[in-house]
């Protein structure tokens, strides 16, 4: 395409019109979005928008003239809003969707890189704890996204299923790492993982915890993981097969065994074209070893799991049969909870405040408190609150 050179090293997420000649566009490029105009018929003639802060930008709207825009954006010390750009006043933001950000502290957050064990460069975005104290080893949790083709950028990483700022307040590291297959840095190593699933990308995420324990900054005894849909067959595999690396793991609406997720998810052809390139016949043995449940037997670490009934992208099969998988095996403090009425994340209010209380209770329990038992099941919702 001629809006990107081949070997371009981000990805296109929004594009508009700003005339009949120009493109205005806004991609990523690592961790950190850029917005730049191009000349439609000439590739050459690329003009890179300069802001006054850093954003992770989204969707924009341009006006009739193509002087002035609407834009979404998000940053380290704030989630999405909307923002104005052009004409006498620049960047101008337009709201302010929780005030009360404001009475808050925020832990330090950057962007910080290591080399995988075969020397590939991957990034991510680390959270630190609030009170750092140097040469203090604290906890760690891992938080990895979806997709696989996603990223984590420079901005907001706290909601309901990513503990972020709620978790460095209580005393943890939050590290966001975009393992080999995720976007953001160029269609090639976005397909890096493409017919090697568990493989590689998955040794990424030990690398990156060890390149924190190196550092002195992480205790390696206290390392845990949560991760939602291709995230949470991330959690799944730490629980699993890289059990000897994990203390505690938070699987949410994720795999554990890939046979009959290709059967039953909703979107067989992108697993095909997308992870997999091969069908399921072809290779049998690859999709029952790529399976966390299919290493079952070295399982030690205690997990959450936790899936909505209804959803078709992951079927709640997925969670159930490795809940009960490790229930008669026994050995390992597991528990499954089961949201009615939600798909493939909550969207329910109740059920989102749920899910988040647990994950952070869960962790808290295993890697703060060091605990071999399980954490009570019910949740008590107000002394939450409070």
């Amino acid at each position: 395409s001629f809006l990107t050179p081949a070997d371009y090293a981000g990805h296109v997420e929004h594009l508009a019109w700003r005339n009949d000649q120009d493109l205005c566009l806004v991609a990523a490029e690592g961790c950190a979005s850029v917005m730049t105009i191009q000349d439609a018929s000439d590739p050459a003639r690329r003009t890179r928008v300069e802001l006054p802060q850093e954003l992770i930008l989204g969707a924009f709207s341009l006006d009739r003239a193509g002087s002035r825009l609407a834009v979404l954006g998000q940053s380290a010390d704030h989630p999405v809003e909307a923002f104005t750009l052009g004409g006498d006043q620049g960047l101008r933001r337009l709201t302010i969707t929780n005030p009360a950000l404001s009475q808050y502290r925020l832990a330090r957050q950057e962007v910080r890189s290591f080399r995988a064990r075969d020397g590939l460069e991957v990034g991510g975005v680390l959270i630190w704890p609030l009170d750092y104290e140097s040469g203090t080893k604290y906890p760690l949790i891992l938080v990895v996204h979806g997709g696989p083709e996603a990223r984590d950028a420079n901005g907001w990483q706290t909601s309901y299923s990513r503990p972020g700022q709620v978790a460095a307040a209580r005393g943890f590291f939050v590290f966001h790492i975009n393992y080999r297959g995720s976007t953001g840095r160029g269609v090639a190593y976005s397909q890096l993982d493409q017919g090697r699933m568990g493989r590689e990308e998955f040794d990424d995420l030990v690398d990156g915890v060890e390149s924190l324990v190196s550092t002195g900054l992480v205790s390696v005894r206290l390392v845990g993981i949560a991760g939602g849909s291709y995230g949470g067959y991330a959690s799944a595999w730490a629980a699993t097969t890289l059990t000897e690396h994990f203390a505690a793991s938070v699987m949410f609406v994720g795999i554990s065994e890939q046979i009959s997720k290709v059967l039953t998810t909703d979107i067989p052809d992108e697993s095909f074209h997308s992870h997999w390139n091969k069908r399921l016949w072809d290779d049998w043995q690859d999709f029952l070893e790529a399976s966390p449940i299919y290493h079952l037997k070295n399982a030690k670490t205690p997990i959450l799991i936790a899936h909505g009934k209804d959803d078709p992208r992951v079927p709640v099969a997925q969670s159930r049969e490795l809940y009960q998988a490790l229930k008669i095996r026994g050995g390992v403090p597991v528990r499954l909870v089961l949201y009615p009425g939600e798909g493939h994340g909550n969207r329910r209010r109740a059920s989102q405040l749920d899910y988040g209380l647990r994950q952070m209770r869960w962790f808290e329990h295993f890697l703060l408190r060091g605990e071999k038992d399980l954490p009570p099941s019910d949740i008590e919702y107000q002394a939450a609150n409070q």
